[in-house]
């Protein structure tokens, strides 16, 4: 590829480009096991245990809304978020891929962050009926915590349902369309045109700050 946009030409290689960061890689495989790890939890009816996945769901989501303002290009909302012209565009075949999330897959992760972060935050005022509740519950009324825990238990199957769409969007597009998002997802690199490389440490260092601070938060919340 050449680049004239200066004078003399330049040639771009193409090669592996990492799309997405190591916190990025990271905050996405901790947040599938710890659903997975609260859903088996519940399951077992170890109602002290799905809370404590609860809380460090809680905290990983906070880091993510974070991280979508402070992170790397392809982390940041901005860099994926787009209106309902790019969707259709999308789904016409006249979209531009920049590496990152297209407009589609944008909005199901999107709404199964939201999902996400609503079912754990709700979880901090719910109670299981008896002799159990979140640490804000005793914030609300009884009849708001019931209602809440209400919602936190149907919410469940649509989080399923999310998950479900999600598997089936990575299994299409690496079978389908021979986009490997899974290995991508785990080594953070596409191939694309190679810019300039970028040292990641400060980035790591900025993560890892925000992720105690979030942890901090919830930790606090906890133990009201």
């Amino acid at each position: 590829m050449m680049d004239t946009s200066h004078g003399a030409p330049v040639t771009q290689s193409v090669g592996p480009v990492r799309i997405w960061d190591l916190p990025t890689r990271l905050f996405h495989w901790l947040l599938a096991a710890l659903v997975a790890a609260s859903i088996i939890a519940i399951k077992l009816d170890s109602l002290d245990w799905h809370m404590r996945f609860g809380y460090a769901i809680l905290a990983l989501l906070l880091f993510r809304l974070l991280w979508g303002f402070a992170g790397s290009r392809h982390a940041l909302f901005a860099s994926f978020l787009r209106g309902p012209r790019a969707v259709t565009d999308y789904l016409r075949g006249r979209w531009t891929a920049t590496g990152g999330h297209n407009p589609l897959g944008a909005l199901s992760v999107i709404a199964l962050l939201a999902l996400l972060t609503l079912q754990a935050a709700g979880g901090l005022f719910a109670n299981d009926g008896s002799f159990t509740e979140g640490p804000l519950a005793k914030l609300v009324s009884g009849s708001t915590s019931e209602f809440i825990s209400t919602w936190h238990r149907r919410a469940e199957y649509a989080i399923y349902a999310l998950i479900g769409l999600h598997v089936v969007a990575v299994i299409y597009y690496t079978t389908f369309k021979s986009e490997p998002l899974l290995r991508a997802m785990i080594h953070g690199d596409r191939t694309l045109p190679v810019p300039p490389a970028q040292d990641d440490l400060p980035l790591r260092l900025r993560a890892l700050l925000l992720l105690a601070l979030c942890a901090a938060l919830v930790t606090y919340l906890a133990t009201l």
